[in-house]
């Protein structure tokens, strides 16, 4: 069982798989900071300030007394809140990365049709008596001056 097991994980497929969910989840870490510390605050600073992160929406107050300046002190109090800021982050950040993986398969897929794209029809073919070549529509050789069949 353990020698099944070796050369199923040993496949390219799985291998390649693990290393995709790894980098995907490196990237994810890194758009996840794109969105939060770099798209997000300029957004906010020109919507006056706003701190998507901090939207929310009280549905019972906490052991302490609403208002709540902050989701973290909310929370911190025990009230149920609907955090629809970190939301909006959250699609953001979903939203890059499926702009990003569209990039990557649109171009494999060009890659794909330049590989699979049919050979070019010949332009030349070669004097059968100098062996020089010559245009595929020329009944005579312009070197040697043969008729080509």
């Amino acid at each position: 069982m353990l020698k099944e097991f070796k050369e199923f994980a040993m496949r390219g497929n799985v291998v390649d798989m693990a290393v995709g969910i790894i980098i995907g989840g490196a990237f994810a870490t890194i758009v996840k900071s794109l969105v939060a510390d770099v798209i997000m605050p300029p957004i906010g600073l020109l919507l006056g300030g706003v701190d998507f992160t901090d939207l929310f929406i009280m549905l019972k107050e906490g052991s302490t007394a609403a208002p709540y300046a902050t989701l973290a002190a909310a929370q911190e109090a025990g009230a149920v809140v609907i955090s629809y800021g970190v939301f909006i982050n959250a699609v953001i950040s979903f939203l890059i990365v499926a702009f990003a993986v569209f990039l990557l398969i649109r171009s494999i897929n060009r890659l794909r049709r330049e590989e699979d794209a049919p050979p070019a029809e010949p332009t030349t073919k070669d004097c059968q008596f100098c062996f020089s070549s010559v245009s595929i529509k020329a009944t005579r050789c312009p070197h040697c001056t043969s008729e080509i069949a």
